[in-house]
């Protein structure tokens, strides 16, 4: 099946054929590890972990690369304010390390509460500081750059092409620069590849380079790491939409000003904003306006409950947060959960029947679904319209389930253990139960009474509810 991924570079829908065949180099930009994850934030690492799930679901070997921003990373995107971690670690007492160790072990705790699959390679910035370097070395040998004021820059001027991922109106932009901008550019869209010491005096991290003690910026990083672990072209980069203007639009001058290849990357995938509930805009850190997990969670929702929440909204499109639409993702998984429980009651000892991925019907359905740009709201009705399809059998909807479960990441076979776990069925029963299934699909009625009372002589009993049958102990 064809695949095709909105690519911002080109503003359209695109085919997508990988430059290796069968394998998949894909870069993520990670968590500023200052302070924890927002849900706005974490929607974007769903948006991935879906992505990812989709191509293997194809058939796709994927290399998935990842960085953990531990330094670099300003208050404001460009080269204004000052290092979040070292502003941190000022404002709280402990040190630059310290902030990074705990926010980036907080940040996994949520990854894996929301079932993400951790990228093949985990980078941290800090400990790639050589990669960079050389880096910056390669862009100097080719002219790119200037030292003013200590620091290295890159000279947008050397990149004719600087701002086409963003559509930027450079003239515009110049001409509208702000009067604060730092004095040592000689564009002010040019930007930072090496702090000293002349910027930030007292900044905790600091290394040897060929241009003084200092550190590198926040752009130069995932160029360096993504391009040692993917190579000088890979195939896709994602991120969240905040990060077009700035921070990939500066990705893209130094790779490709220092490789000479165009394109660097092929296809450039980016997630909308989740927006606050109390003030409709962007869920940001630097307004104090987010919410994190754990605070979900101390309200009573599974983490599985917000990646429902996501599944529900093209990623592509922003996605009002509310405590109602959690309410009703939660009242929604537990629907599932308790249907597909039931599907393994009545499937218990019994072979599923294999999907090959050719079939028509429901999974065709999400198959295509998920292929035309990830269309998740319509990949889930597929997976509803499959668990209320009467003319398929108990095993065929489980086996169903299951395929489409590879890549929604809603621990759906957790049901079916926990499903399995709550009684000591017999198998007997348990063939009972498909058997007055079948009669009453059928309507046969005799058939199902004379079955529900074989059940019940067997001390159980077998109950309809809004989610299927359900079965009980007789006390």
């Amino acid at each position: 099946m064809k695949i095709k991924l909105y690519n911002t570079m080109g503003r359209q829908l695109e085919e997508f054929q990988s430059i290796v065949p069968s394998h998949v180099g894909m870069y993520g930009c990670g968590p500023t590890v200052y302070n924890y994850a927002h849900i706005g934030n974490l929607r974007t690492f769903i948006f991935e972990d879906v992505l990812k799930r989709m191509l293997i679901h194809f058939g796709y070997e994927v290399k998935h690369v990842m960085n953990i921003t531990d330094v670099g990373h300003l208050t404001g995107d460009g080269d204004d304010g000052e290092d979040k971690l070292g502003k941190m670690a000022r404002e709280t007492g402990r040190s630059a390390w310290d902030i990074a160790k705990f926010y980036t072990e907080a940040f996994f705790k949520d990854y894996d509460s929301l079932n993400i699959v951790r990228p093949n390679i985990i980078c941290e910035a800090t400990k790639h500081i050589p990669e960079m370097i050389a880096l910056i070395c390669r862009l100097e040998d080719g002219g790119h750059t200037y030292v003013s004021g200590g620091n290295v820059y890159f000279s947008i001027d050397t990149f004719p092409e600087y701002g086409k991922l963003a559509n930027l109106d450079l003239s515009r932009l110049q001409s509208g620069a702000r009067t604060d901008v730092d004095s040592n550019k000689r564009n002010p869209l040019d930007f930072v590849l090496w702090f000293t010491r002349s910027k930030f005096g007292k900044q905790e991290m600091m290394w040897d380079s060929p241009w003084g003690e200092g550190y590198p910026g926040w752009h130069i990083e995932c160029s360096a790491m993504s391009m040692k672990y993917l190579g000088e072209q890979f195939d896709i980069h994602c991120g969240g939409i905040d990060a077009i203007p700035v921070h990939h639009t500066n990705e893209i001058a130094q790779s490709e000003a220092a490789t000479g290849k165009i394109p660097w990357v092929r296809y450039w995938l980016h997630a909308e904003f989740l927006l606050s509930g109390s003030t409709g805009g962007k869920m940001s850190k630097s307004s104090g306006e987010f919410l994190t997990l754990p605070l979900l969670v101390s309200k009573g929702y599974d983490p599985l409950d917000y990646r429902l929440f996501c599944l529900g909204a093209h990623y592509r499109s922003q996605l009002q947060f509310s405590y109602q639409a959690m309410d009703s993702a939660k009242a929604s998984r537990k629907v599932l959960m308790e249907k597909v429980g039931q599907l393994r009651l009545a499937c218990s000892g019994k072979e599923l029947p294999q999907i090959n991925g050719s079939e028509t019907g429901w999974i065709h359905e999400f198959d295509e679904s998920i292929a035309a740009d990830m269309n998740m709201p319509k990949a889930m009705a597929a997976l509803w319209g499959l668990l209320k399809d009467d003319s398929m059998s108990a095993e065929e909807k489980l086996a169903g389930v299951l395929y489409m479960d590879q890549v929604l990441g809603l621990k759906l076979d957790t049901a079916v253990c926990e499903a399995d776990s709550d009684l000591d069925v017999p198998q007997e029963v348990l063939d009972l139960v498909e058997k007055r299934a079948m009669a009453k699909k059928s309507k046969d009625w005799v058939a199902a009474d004379k079955a529900r009372d074989m059940i019940e002589q067997m001390g159980f009993a077998v109950k309809d509810t809004p989610q299927g049958a359900k079965l009980v102990k007789k006390v």
